[in-house]
């Protein structure tokens, strides 16, 4: 039988996160409402160089991806590491100054990217003094992480830590080696890499990033988040063991499905095509996994709108994880390269898999680390997920309507050889699609609203006395 010990968790660097989470999320979903109406209506750019989508499209993806999402990871693994372990958060200090270095980090380029400044690689458009700082927050990240596991009570590490670990790795070694580049000054550089071994490096960086930081964290995210929410074990703890290593060593080899039909050997998008296509089989590992851990507590749907998010994520992540190896063959990459489906099945994962178990995670945990019973209103968390889901279903939609529709365009031909139709008229057809795209977005950034005042109030009505009482310690029985 365990007891409580004076010991407490370090809970004040997780609602730290937490919070800065949602605040992150408004931000970074208002300026894609914002861009996704400059496509719809090119007269919102207002004639400004910061304002213009090519400025603000990669501010947009920064802060969903690196604010939102990342703040996100912080928070949860911060959380799930203590508890899984049943140790404080080694290495506090270090802990605060990875919150305030990555709100610094959010900030910078919040500033530089409206101003152009910019290295204009994919995920990566961050100038080198940003880069270095990402790297310091990063590593200080990875000795609080490890070292907290390494101070376990338990002798066991869960499988949720396996993931947080791999990623915080993995996101290591490919944020440095994509980003060695030469300054030429102090908001200018160069990549080290030339021609198509920068364009191959990139991809390897930005598909993993995909894979480790958007895959594989919030993967950590599920495996503590839905059986703990569910009341339920994991499904299948052997299964969640093979799905990480296969996950980890097929994901890393799926970057050149992003350049097929370019300069890159044929043979390397060959191989990125089949990496890709055999990576189904461990993401679909995962997905089954959390959806039967639900297994006996498939009722709990019905009064728990927690663990709806949670599944819900795990049917997107199912079906854009299944769409992805599809969309690396050769010949329906012929169809949807460059079009608005690349956009509708980044979207499909972003917002139906991240942002969503993002939200359930959330949802669970900032009641406990403020000492509540739940969050204020169990209604609007019902509200939020219904805004959440319908929004995404008319963004991906909207896009893969669009997207195979210019797709099939593009490549009609007459009989003299000649295109049957001119890109402007294939831009005039996909209007519809990008309205419905806009509308999509607006009602997901609602939903952020709502779950921003739920927040509010919640901690609103939180007692430091009791969040701290909470956060201590059980001792384990050996």
């Amino acid at each position: 039988m365990s007891t409580a010990t004076s010991t407490t968790y370090n809970y004040g660097v997780v609602r730290q996160f937490a919070i800065m989470t949602v605040i992150w999320g408004i931000v970074g979903m208002l300026v894609g409402v914002v861009i996704a109406a400059q496509l719809a209506f090119p007269e919102l750019n207002l004639g400004l160089p910061w304002t213009s989508f090519g400025r603000l499209r990669p501010l947009h993806t920064n802060a969903v991806i690196f604010a939102f999402g990342g703040c996100a990871l912080f928070a949860t693994s911060y959380y799930a590491v203590q508890r899984t372990c049943q140790t404080r958060l080694a290495f506090g200090k270090l802990a605060t100054f990875t919150f305030w270095g990555w709100q610094l980090v959010i900030l910078l380029a919040a500033l530089t990217l409206p101003l152009g400044i910019t290295t204009s690689k994919e995920y990566a458009e961050l100038e080198w003094p940003i880069d270095i700082l990402i790297a310091v927050v990063w590593v200080s990240y990875a000795v609080v992480f490890f070292g907290t596991v390494m101070q376990r009570k338990t002798k066991h590490i869960y499988v949720g830590n396996w993931f947080f670990g791999g990623f915080i790795l993995t996101v290591a070694l490919l944020h440095i080696v994509n980003n060695i580049e030469l300054p030429v000054s102090l908001t200018k550089s160069y990549s080290v890499y030339a021609g198509a071994t920068d364009a191959m490096i990139q991809w390897w960086y930005g598909h993993n990033a995909v894979g480790f930081f958007l895959t594989a964290g919030f993967l950590g995210m599920m495996y503590y988040f839905v059986p703990k929410q569910a009341g339920r074990p994991v499904y299948s703890y052997r299964l969640s063991i093979v799905h990480f290593w296969a996950l980890i060593a097929v994901y890393i080899w799926a970057g050149p499905h992003h350049l097929h039909y370019t300069a890159l050997p044929d043979w390397a998008q060959s191989l990125g095509m089949v990496m890709s296509l055999i990576l189904l089989a461990p993401s679909w590992g995962g997905m089954i996994n959390g959806m039967m851990t639900l297994s006996g507590a498939w009722h709990k749907l019905r009064t728990d709108p927690i663990l709806r998010f949670l599944v819900v994520s795990l049917a997107f992540y199912g079906m854009s994880t299944f769409e992805g190896p599809m969309m690396a063959i050769k010949t329906v990459n012929a169809l949807s390269h460059y079009t608005d489906w690349t956009i509708g099945h980044v979207h499909a994962g972003a917002l139906g898999w991240v942002a969503m178990v993002s939200m359930g995670a959330l949802y669970h945990l900032i009641p406990k680390v403020f000492g509540r019973e739940q969050m204020y209103s169990v209604g609007l968390i019902n509200t939020h997920f219904w805004m959440a889901t319908i929004g995404t279903v008319l963004y991906i939609a909207s896009m893969w309507v669009n997207g195979i529709a210019q797709g099939l365009m593009w490549r009609a031909v007459n009989t003299d050889g000649t295109l049957t139709y001119s890109f402007v008229e294939a831009l005039e057809a996909s209007h519809p699609g990008f309205v419905v795209r806009m509308i999509g977005g607006a009602i997901f950034f609602t939903g952020m609203l709502v779950m921003a005042y739920n927040t509010y109030r919640t901690v609103r009505a939180a007692n430091p006395a009791e969040y701290e009482a909470d956060a201590r310690i059980p001792e384990v029985a050996h």
